[in-house]
């Protein structure tokens, strides 16, 4: 019964609530220190997606952290490169990918990404053990925690010998749900900021591909369900955003995870819902460790600590470093 209580996580003393929790990790932190390579990586369908690899020497180590990024993120937010560091720092290269049309520059398909897709995540850990990785840890953050959760858990059979262990902060289980709780008033300054990019980057994949999108009414589009319902879904064979986020919720698919994987969830975080604290999936479980501290926010977890490490860093390294998780 791995679930971890109670969580030793303590916020920074200036952060006071979820919110700030929430919003002053993403706009205020900087982390300087990473020095990305990138690759572009030619995808199986004829897309591409950018890969930004940092090393933690002058040449690659046998171990490797794979990094999953968040909604409308990027490997330049700042918690992801946070985690590079911490990886780096533990002696293990790090890897943060991008999704499609998030690397800087559109991708070539008219589709993009969606919080369900393994398929490219896949292709990103096949591409690391072509390159000689022989132990690799997953991280990812909100959305791309989605994606590895569902990674591990749909298909564990086909999950390489090479994947030893997980780690996943602030994700969204059940995306229904998720996507009404964003909609309520008090997380509206979310939303807003996730809605313009949403429509910016259909705008400009409208623009890369005449023909193919009918942008009528976009800007009247105020809420995930009604986006997803008129473009996520049908740009990636979805029947409805009801259909898209059955299929691509993790919550149903943790019973299949047969690797390590710790999932923190903070239970002040503004963004999920009491449907994605899953207790009963953890308890029945012998490989979901579910911890749920009182504070943290959404992928926050700021300690206020000198050498400016955050929380979700240092348990993430901990936990797939450990000889026994827990």
């Amino acid at each position: 019964m791995p679930v971890i209580t109670p969580s030793a996580y303590r916020p920074a003393v200036y952060l006071r609530n979820g919110h700030l929790q929430t919003i002053l990790p993403s706009t205020l932190r900087r982390v300087p220190e990473v020095r990305y390579q990138r690759q572009q990586l030619e995808l199986p369908d004829g897309d591409f997606i950018s890969l930004d690899w940092a090393l933690a020497g002058p040449a690659p180590v046998r171990q490797l952290g794979i990094i999953s990024h968040g909604l409308e993120g990027s490997s330049n937010r700042p918690y992801v490169r946070g985690m590079a560091r911490a990886f780096n720092q533990a002696g293990i290269d790090a890897l943060a990918w991008n999704y499609r049309g998030c690397g800087g520059e559109p991708n070539r398909l008219p589709r993009a990404y969606h919080l369900g897709d393994t398929a490219d995540l896949a292709v990103v850990i096949d591409q690391a053990i072509e390159q000689g990785y022989e132990e690799i840890f997953l991280t990812g953050f909100s959305a791309g925690g989605n994606v590895t959760l569902k990674y591990l858990g749909e298909a564990p059979e086909r999950v390489p010998p090479q994947v030893k262990r997980a780690a996943v902060f602030s994700v969204p289980t059940d995306l229904k749900a998720g996507s009404e709780n964003i909609s309520r008033w008090q997380n509206r300054v979310y939303l807003r900021r996730f809605m313009a990019s949403l429509r910016q980057k259909m705008r400009d994949k409208a623009a890369q591909l005449s023909g193919h999108f009918d942008l009528t009414g976009l800007d009247d589009l105020h809420g995930f369900p009604e986006f997803d319902d008129r473009y996520t879904a049908p740009m990636h064979g979805f029947a409805s955003a009801d259909a898209y986020y059955a299929h691509a919720a993790s919550g149903r698919y943790l019973g299949g995870i047969n690797r390590p994987t710790l999932l923190v969830n903070a239970l002040n975080d503004p963004l999920l819902p009491p449907s994605c604290f899953p207790h009963e999936a953890a308890a029945a479980s012998e490989f979901l460790y579910l911890e749920t501290p009182a504070a943290g926010g959404h992928v926050g977890f700021a300690e206020g600590r000198p050498d400016g490490e955050y929380y979700s860093e240092r348990r993430a390294i901990d936990f797939l470093t450990r000889a026994v998780p827990g």
